[in-house]
C-alpha cells in the first residue's frame, strides 16, 4: 500500500460551485483477486499484525512525562498514546471493502508498461482487457470497484539507465493519439546507474509513503501476499502514514512482465522465477532528485487531470439521476417498493442471511446510488452534500429494514455532520449510538462496531464530552479481543483524567483493567506501563490490597521483561508492615521476592542489597558500652551497674547525673568543670545523643536492634552481624556514608569482608555473629550484637547484615525455602529529636543529630568491679549490720580517687581495713560498738590510694536500717579515675542499686519542757536553768518470728549547746526491757553548756553525752554511732533545705546580728531553741534456727524547740489534697494572736513554805512571805509587767481556796537584762485555814526595744499549793 500526500485540489459540485479539497491522499494498491476475510471479523493474521503494531510502538525511554496535579494527587502521565493511534490507523486500513459502503472501493486503475516491451501498446490492451474481465465478468468478488466505468490511466515507465529514450518518446506520442493527453503519462526514472557507488547507503525515498502493514490482501491462513497484474487506486481522506510494508506495491510478481511503479530493485526481481520477499533495504537507490520530481509531477498530473475530473463527472451523473427521479411522489415510490419489492430481491449467494442484517440491495438499486454519491462527496470533502445524501439514504434503509446499510448511513451521516464545522449542524451523537447498536447487536459485526466506536470517541473527545466518550469505549470492551479491550479501557481512563473535574480513581481503576487485558494479550510492556501509572493514584492512600496487587503485577511483568531492579523494588513494596493479606498470600509474596532477588543477584555480589524484611525499629536501637554486669559469685553479690535489661527512667537518669556531679565537684575541690557531661553507659532515644559517645579500647560495644516481623509467616535469619566503618583519625565528620576514593585508605569497613570471605578485619574490630535468629509471625524481638574494637579511632555502626529466608513449617516447602536464601543488609538510620526552638523549626519538620552509633574509641582505662558480702536484704528500723565490700580492678590501668555517693548517705559508712572474718559465725555475737569506725572521709579508704590492675581490696561496710518502714531503693555511685592523666575519659562510674525491706523496731518520741526547779549555777552551764527531756520508747515490732524483746542499752545526746546531765529514775532500776507492744517513759535532765571552739573538723563542734541504762558503756563519739549521727543529721538538713526551697524565698528569715535583737519572732525562737539530738541505742534478742542472735541499732530524735514533740519514725508523705475553686472572696483574716513562742520569754518560780500554821483565833489575818523569781530566758532585754490583782477562774483553781490577797504593791514593771535572774519579795494574806494556790499572779513580757508591741502573757507554771493550818 502506497500513500501519496497532496495539499490542495478543486472540483465543482452539481451546482457548479467550486469546492476545495485539502490534504488529499492517494492510496495505491496492487490488484488481487483472492477473497479476503469477512468484514464482520478480523483474521488471526490481522490480529497478529495489529498486535505487532501496538507492541512495536512504545513510549520513548527517559521521555519527560507531563505533570498533572488535581486535588492532593500529583501524577506524571503520558499525554499522547501513539500505540493507540497506530492501532487505530492500521485497523482502519486493514478493513476490507464491504457491499453496503463504497469508501474502500477502487476509483481508478493505473496500467503500467515498461518502455522496453516490444509492443507496449499491445501490453496496454491486454492489461485493459484483464481489468475489464476482473470487474465485469462476475467471476471475481474482489477487488470491488466504485463505479462500472472505472477510470483507466496508462503509464509508460522508462528506465533512463538502460532504455532507449527516443523510442519511449515515440511510443508515448502514439499513446496520446490513442488515449488522449489526459489519460496517459510517460514516467522516466532511474537516472543513476546501478553499478555506481554500490557501497553508498542512500535513504529509501519510499519509506515515508509506504504503509506499515497492508493487511487487506493477505491470505487468511498464512497471510502471504499475492500480486496481480495491473494496479488499483482509491482515494480516501485521512491522516497518518506507516512504514514496514507487508504487501508492497513495488514488489513484482515473478511471472509478470509489466507491473506498477517499477524501480531498479524491481528489475532485479524479474529474473527470480521463485519469487522474492519484500526488499528491506536499498529501495530507490537508482533514483535521483530529478526522478523524485518526475514522480511527484506524475502523481499530480494523474490526480488533477484524471482522477478529480473523473470524480466530478460521476457526482454530476449521479446527481442528475437522483434529480430526475424526484418527479415521482416519494410516498408513492416508497409504497410501490413495499408492494412490488422495487425490483429488488435478496440475493441467494450472499453469505449474510436476511434475518441477521435485513434486506440486501442489488448494485443498481437507487438507494445504493444515493449512498454512492454520498461517499463520493465525502471523499472530496463536500460534507454538506454528503450529509444530505446520507440522511436521505438512512431513511430509505430504515424503512426497508436494511439494518447493515442503515447503520453505515447513520455512521457516515454523523461523521459528515461533525466535519462540516462552523456550527452549521449539531453533532448527532445518537446516530452513532444507533449505528453501534445495529452493528453489534443486529448484524453481529464487531469490526464495524469498533470502527464506529473509534470514530465516535474521537469526535466526543474533540467536543470535550469525555464522560460520554469513556462510557462508549467501556461498552465496546468484550472477551473476544483482549488487545482491543485493553486499548479502549486505556482510552477510557484518559477520558476520566481529562474531564473538567478529573476522576482520578476511575482513571486508575480503568488503567488497571487495561493493564490486565494488555497482559492477557501478551503486551507486557504496555501492561507494566498501565499498572505503573495507576500505582501513582493508589500509593500511600490506604488501599493496601490494591497496592499489593499492583506491585505484585509490576514485579512479575518487570522480571519477565528483564528489568530486575524494578521487579525487586516492586516486591519490596509488597512486603510492608501494614499488609492485610492472608498468611498464604504473604508466604507466596515472600517466595516470589526471594526467587526474584536470588535470580537477579546471582552468585557475584559486589555490594549487599537492601532487604525489606524484617522491619527494624531504628528509634528503639540501644547501644551499651562496656562489659555486661557479672552475676553473683557464691556469697558475693555483684554491683548491678547498668544493663540492657533495665528500662530507661528519665528521673533515675537525672538522679544519677546529680550524684555524679557531686562526686566530680568533690574531686575538683568543689568546682564542676565547664565541659562536664554525665556518663551514659547505655544510649537510647531518650538520652542526649548530640555528642559522640566514648568507648574504651578492648571493651565491647553492644548494640540492641529491635526487629519486627510484619508478616503472618515466620522469618528465618542467619549469620546476623553488624556492619561498621572505622577510621583511625577522629573528626567531627560522619563516616557512615560510603567513602570516596580519596578516603578509601583511611576508612575501613567490613562490608567487603562479607562479600569476600577471604578478607578479615578481626585485628581492627571483632564482629560477633548470631548464627540463627527466628521471628515468629507478627513478632517483635531484639537481637544484641557485639563489637570489640582493637584500635583507637572513630567507629561508626552503619547497619546489620544477614541471610533472609522464609521459615515454613510444612515439610513440602522446607527444601524449597532452604534454597531461597538471600544475603542482604539494612541500614540503621536514626533520626534525632524534632527541633522546636526557632520559628522556622516550629513551622517545618526538622530533626536534630543523633550520634549514638558514632563512637570514639579511646585508650585503655581502669575497670572496677564491686562485690558485696553478707549484704542484708531486710533490716529493722535503725538496726546496724556489718557487711563487706570488695573492689577489684580488672582493667589494664591502675585506678585512684575512689569515691562513693548515695541517695541515702545515712544508710552506710565505711570501717577500717580489717581482715575479713573467717566465717560469719565468728562475728555473730560481736557487738557493733566494740570496733572503732574510721573518720568519715570524702574518699574510700584504700591502701596507698591506688588500685593496680588485677588487685582487689576488701573493706567493712556498716549499714543502718532506714528509719521509715517499707521497701527502700538505695543507690550507690562509685567514682574512680585513671592514674594516667590527660585522657578523653576523665573518670568512670559504677552504679549499684539495692532494695532494703525495713520493718518496725522501736518508736521513740521525745519532748522537752523547762524545769520549774530554781536555777543552779555551774561552771559548764549557762542560762537560767536546766530542761526536762521526756523520752517515750515503745516496742512497735509486729513480726511473729523469733523476736523476743528489746533492751534500751544507752541514751546519748549530741548537741552544740546542750547535753543530757542526769537520768531521773524514781524506781532506781536502770534495766529497761520492752516486750511486744510495751512502752517505757524515760526522763532526763538536760543542761546547757559552754560550746566548744569551732575547728576545721565538724566532729569537734558537737558535744556527746552518754547515759547508760545497763552495764555496758558505749562511747558514742568514737563508734559508728557518731558516723550515723552525722549522716542522719546531714540528711535532715538536706530535707529542710528542700522544703525551704519549695516554700519559696518569701518564708525565709535572714538571721543577722542586727535583726536578732530587733525581730520579736527571732528573739522568741532563739529563746525556745534547743537543738538537742537524742540517740537511743538498743539491742534485740532474736531466735533464728534454734540460735539466739543479738541485733543492735540506734535511733535518733532531734529536739529543735522546747515544747514541741519529735519522733524517730518518719511520717509518710501524704498526697496533697485538691483545693476547691472559690468564686467568692475570702473572709478577712482574723486578728493575729501572739505567737506561743512569745509566752515563754520569762520563767517564773514561787518560793514559799509548803505548810504554815497560824492561830486565827488570836489573829484573824495570816501573813506568809513569798519570793517570786523571774528568769530571762532570752539573750535580749525584756520588759516585765506583774499584776497581782488577778483572780483565776479556771477549773483547776476552783478546786482550791482562792480567798486570799496579796498585801503591798499590786503591780510591778521591771526590766530584765539578758539571762538575768531577779527575785521579788511578796506577802500573801489568808483569812482562814485551807489549801491555797499561790500561782495567781499574771506576768506580761515583751522585748524592751519594741515600744509599739503589746506585752504577751507568759505561760503560767504548775499550781503552787500551800497548806494553812489553824492552831
Amino acid at each position: 500500500m502506497l500513500f501519496l500526500m497532496f495539499f490542495t485540489g478543486h472540483i465543482r459540485d452539481p451546482n457548479n460551485q467550486l469546492q476545495t479539497v485539502k490534504n488529499l491522499r492517494i492510496c495505491v494498491n496492487a490488484v488481487t483477486t483472492n477473497p479476503v476475510s469477512s468484514p464482520a471479523v478480523l483474521s488471526p493474521a490481522q490480529y497478529r499484525q495489529l498486535g505487532e503494531v501496538v507492541s512495536s510502538c512504545q513510549p520513548l525511554e527517559g521521555a519527560a512525562a507531563t505533570s498533572f496535579k488535581t486535588g492532593d494527587y500529583n501524577l506524571n502521565l503520558s499525554v499522547t498514546t501513539p500505540w493507540f493511534e497506530a492501532y487505530r490507523e492500521n485497523f482502519l486500513q486493514s478493513m476490507p471493502a464491504s457491499e453496503h459502503e463504497f469508501l474502500n472501493h477502487y476509483l481508478a486503475c493505473l496500467l503500467v508498461v515498461s518502455s522496453t516491451e516490444a509492443v507496449p501498446v499491445e501490453q496496454f490492451l491486454k492489461l485493459s482487457q484483464e481489468q475489464h474481465r476482473i470487474q465485469h465478468s462476475g467471476e471475481y468478488t474482489h477487488p470491488r470497484w466504485f463505479i462500472p466505468n472505472t477510470l483507466k490511466y496508462y503509464v509508460l515507465l522508462h528506465d533512463l539507465s538502460e532504455g532507449d529514450e527516443q523510442r519511449a518518446e515515440t511510443v508515448y506520442e502514439d499513446m496520446k493519439q490513442r488515449y488522449g493527453s489526459q489519460g496517459c503519462y510517460l514516467l522516466k526514472i532511474n537516472s543513476r546507474a546501478v553499478s555506481a557507488e554500490e557501497d553508498e547507503q542512500i535513504p529509501d525515498p519510499w519509506s515515508q509513503y509506504l504503509h506499515k502493514n497492508n493487511l487487506r490482501y493477505q491470505d487468511p491462513a498464512d497471510g502471504a501476499p499475492a500480486a496481480e497484474k495491473g494496479g488499483g487506486a482509491s482515494d480516501e481522506e485521512g491522516g497518518g502514514e506507516s512504514s514496514c510494508p507487508n504487501n508492497d506495491p513495488l514488489q513484482l510478481e515473478p511471472d509478470s512482465s509489466s507491473t506498477s511503479l517499477v524501480d531498479a530493485d524491481v528489475k532485479k526481481a524479474r529474473t527470480d522465477t521463485e519469487g522474492v520477499a519484500p526488499v528491506a533495504v536499498g529501495r530507490g537507490s537508482c533514483l535521483t532528485l530529478n526522478d523524485h520530481d518526475r514522480i511527484r509531477q506524475f502523481v499530480q498530473e494523474f490526480t488533477f487531470r484524471g482522477l478529480l475530473p473523473h470524480i466530478e463527472k460521476n457526482i454530476r451523473q449521479l446527481n442528475d439521476q437522483l434529480v430526475s427521479r424526484k418527479g415521482l411522489s416519494r410516498s408513492l415510490f416508497t409504497a410501490t417498493k413495499k408492494w412490488f419489492g422495487g425490483g429488488k430481491a435478496p440475493e441467494k449467494g450472499m453469505s449474510e442471511p436476511k434475518s441477521a442484517c435485513g434486506l440486501l440491495y442489488p448494485p443498481e438499486a437507487p438507494e445504493l446510488q444515493i449512498r454512492k454519491m454520498a461517499d463520493l462527496c465525502f471523499l472530496v470533502q463536500h460534507y454538506e452534500l454528503a450529509y444530505s445524501c446520507y440522511h436521505t439514504a438512512k431513511k430509505d434503509f430504515l424503512s426497508d429494514q436494511a439494518l447493515l446499510y442503515a447503520a453505515g448511513a447513520l455512521e457516515m451521516a454523523a461523521v459528515s455532520a461533525f466535519l462540516q464545522g462552523g456550527g452549521a449542524r449539531p453533532y448527532p451523537a445518537h446516530y452513532m449510538d444507533t449505528a453501534i447498536q445495529k452493528y453489534r447487536d443486529d448484524c453481529r459485526n464487531m469490526v464495524l462496531a469498533e470502527r464506529c466506536a473509534l470514530l465516535s470517541a474521537e469526535i466526543l473527545k474533540n467536543q470535550g464530552k469525555y464522560s460520554e466518550a469513556a462510557t462508549l469505549l467501556i461498552k465496546m470492551t468484550s472477551e473476544d479481543s483482549d488487545l482491543r479491550s485493553a486499548l479502549l479501557l486505556e482510552q477510557a481512563a484518559h477520558c476520566f483524567i481529562n474531564m473538567r473535574s478529573p476522576m482520578v480513581r476511575k482513571f486508575a481503576f480503568h488503567m488497571i483493567l487495561a493493564g490486565h487485558r494488555f497482559s492477557k494479550a501478551g503486551q507486557r510492556k504496555h501492561a507494566l506501563r498501565c499498572y505503573s501509572q495507576a500505582m501513582q493514584v493508589y500509593k500511600d492512600r490506604g488501599w493496601s490490597l490494591a497496592e499489593d496487587h499492583i506491585n505484585f503485577t509490576i514485579g512479575r511483568q518487570s522480571f519477565t521483561l528483564g528489568q530486575p531492579e524494578s521487579a525487586v523494588t516492586a516486591f519490596r513494596q509488597i512486603l510492608n508492615d501494614d499488609s492485610k493479606q492472608t498468611a498464604t498470600q504473604q508466604a507466596a509474596f515472600l517466595r516470589e521476592y526471594l526467587y526474584v532477588h536470588k535470580s537477579v543477584m546471582g552468585e557475584q555480589v559486589k555490594s549487599l542489597p537492601q532487604l525489606p524484611l524484617p522491619c527494624i525499629l531504628s528509634a528503639a536501637t540501644r547501644v551499651y558500652f562496656g562489659h555486661e554486669p557479672r552475676l553473683a559469685q557464691g556469697e558475693k553479690q555483684a554491683a548491678t551497674h547498668v544493663s540492657l535489661d533495665q528500662e530507661y527512667d528519665p528521673e533515675l537518669s537525672a538522679m544519677w547525673s546529680r550524684l555524679e556531679e557531686q562526686l566530680v565537684a568533690a574531686a575538683n575541690r568543689g568546682i564542676v568543670p565547664v565541659g562536664f557531661q554525665p556518663t551514659q553507659c547505655c544510649l537510647n532515644s531518650q538520652t542526649d545523643n548530640l555528642r559522640q559517645p566514648l568507648a574504651v579500647l578492648n571493651e565491647p560495644i553492644i548494640v540492641e536492634v529491635t526487629f519486627r516481623n510484619p508478616l503472618k509467616v515466620s522469618l528465618a535469619l542467619s549469620e546476623l552481624s553488624l556492619l561498621w566503618r572505622f577510621s583511625p583519625h577522629v573528626s567531627s565528620l560522619s563516616i557512615r556514608e560510603p567513602v570516596s576514593e580519596q578516603l578509601t585508605g583511611e576508612v575501613i569497613g567490613n562490608e567487603e569482608t562479607l562479600t569476600t570471605p577471604n578478607l578479615s578485619k578481626d585485628d581492627i574490630v571483632t564482629t560477633e555473629i548470631i548464627q540463627e535468629f527466628h521471628l515468629n509471625p507478627e513478632e517483635t524481638r531484639t537481637a544484641r550484637l557485639k563489637l570489640l574494637p582493637h584500635r583507637t579511632g572513630q567507629l561508626s555502626i552503619v547497619g546489620v547484615t544477614y541471610n533472609l529466608s522464609s521459615s515454613s513449617s510444612e515439610t513440602t516447602e522446607e527444601h524449597y525455602s532452604m534454597e531461597l536464601v538471600v544475603r542482604g543488609r539494612q541500614d540503621l538510620n536514626i533520626q534525632g529529636p524534632r527541633l522546636n526552638q526557632t520559628k522556622e523549626e516550629k513551622m517545618s519538620v526538622r530533626h536534630g543529630t543523633d550520634r549514638r552509633l558514632d563512637a570514639i574509641i579511646t585508650p585503655p582505662m581502669p575497670l572496677m568491679e564491686v562485690f558485696f558480702l553478707h549484704f542484708p536484704s531486710a533490716l529493722l528500723c535503725g538496726e546496724i549490720r556489718k557487711a563487706y565490700v570488695e573492689f577489684c580492678n580488672v582493667g589494664a590501668v591502675a585506678l585512684c580517687g575512689l569515691r562513693v555517693a548515695s541517695t541515702h548517705p545515712e544508710f552506710f559508712t565505711f570501717g577500717c581495713n580489717n581482715p575479713t572474718p573467717s566465717s560469719p559465725a565468728s562475728a555473730e555475737h560481736g557487738s557493733a560498738y566494740k570496733t572503732f569506725a574510721a573518720t568519715v572521709q570524702p574518699e574510700i579508704p584504700i591502701d596507698g590510694g591506688t588500685l593496680h590492675p588485677g588487685q582487689s581490696i576488701q573493706l567493712p561496710l556498716w549499714l543502718r536500717g532506714p528509719d521509715q518502714e517499707g521497701v527502700h531503693e538505695i543507690n550507690f555511685l562509685f567514682y574512680y579515675e585513671s592514674t594516667e592523666k590527660g585522657l578523653k575519659v576523665s573518670h568512670r562510674v559504677l552504679r549499684h542499686t539495692v532494695f532494703i525491706c525495713a520493718s518496725r523496731s522501736l518508736s521513740v518520741q521525745a519532748s522537752a519542757c523547762r524545769s520549774t526547779a530554781p536555777p543552779q549555777r555551774s561552771a559548764d552551764s549557762i542560762g537560767c536553768d536546766g530542761t526536762l527531756v521526756f523520752v517515750d520508747v515503745e516496742n512497735v515490732n509486729t513480726s511473729e518470728g523469733g523476736m523476743r524483746e528489746f533492751h534500751i542499752v544507752q541514751v546519748s545526746s549530741s548537741s552544740q549547746r546542750w547535753r543530757l546531765h542526769k537520768y531521773i529514775n524514781p524506781d532506781k532500776d536502770n534495766d529497761c526491757k520492752l516486750s511486744s507492744r510495751e512502752k517505757a517513759k524515760l526522763c532526763f535532765r538536760a543542761t546547757p553548756c559552754v560550746p566548744l571552739p569551732a575547728s576545721m573538723d565538724s566532729v569537734e563542734k558537737y558535744i556527746f553525752a552518754d547515759l547508760n541504762l545497763g552495764n555496758e558503756q558505749i562511747i558514742s563519739s568514737s563508734t559508728p554511732c557518731r558516723d550515723f549521727f552525722f549522716r542522719c543529721c546531714r540528711g535532715l538538713e538536706l530535707q529542710q533545705e528542700d522544703k525551704t526551697s519549695r516554700t519559696g524565698s518569701k518564708n525565709k528569715t535572714v538571721s543577722t546580728p542586727d535583726n536578732c535583737t530587733s525581730d520579736p519572732a527571732a528573739i522568741a525562737k532563739k529563746c525556745n531553741e534547743l537543738d538537742l539530738t537524742i540517740i537511743v541505742i538498743w539491742k534485740a534478742f532474736v531466735v533464728e534456727d534454734s540460735k539466739q542472735l543479738i541485733l543492735e541499732g540506734q535511733l535518733h530524735v532531734a529536739l529543735q524547740t522546747i515544747g514541741k514533740e519529735a519522733t524517730s519514725l518518719m511520717p509518710k508523705e501524704e498526697a496533697q489534697e485538691m483545693v476547691l475553686l472559690k468564686f467568692k472572696s475570702d473572709l478577712p483574716p482574723p486578728v493575729a494572736l501572739p505567737s506561743p513562742e512569745m509566752s515563754q520569754l520569762i520563767k517564773t518560780n514561787l518560793h514559799y513554805p509548803e505548810t504554815f500554821s497560824h492561830g486565827f483565833l488570836q489573829d484573824s489575818l495570816c501573813m506568809v512571805p513569798v519570793t517570786l523569781t523571774l528568769s530571762n530566758c532570752c539573750s535580749a532585754p525584756i520588759e516585765v509587767l506583774i499584776d497581782l490583782r488577778h483572780r483565776s477562774t479556771s477549773a483547776e483553781s476552783l478546786e482550791f481556796h482562792s480567798l486570799f490577797s496579796w498585801v503591798g504593791q499590786s503591780q510591778y514593771k521591771l526590766l530584765l537584762r539578758p539571762h538575768e535572774v531577779l527575785s521579788l519579795a511578796l506577802r500573801a494574806c489568808f483569812f482562814r485555814a485551807g489549801v491555797y494556790n499561790l500561782n495567781t499572779a499574771r506576768v506580761f513580757a515583751k522585748p524592751a526595744q519594741q515600744s509599739s508591741m503589746s506585752e504577751s502573757n507568759q505561760q503560767a507554771a504548775s499550781p503552787a499549793l500551800i497548806i494553812i493550818n489553824s492552831t
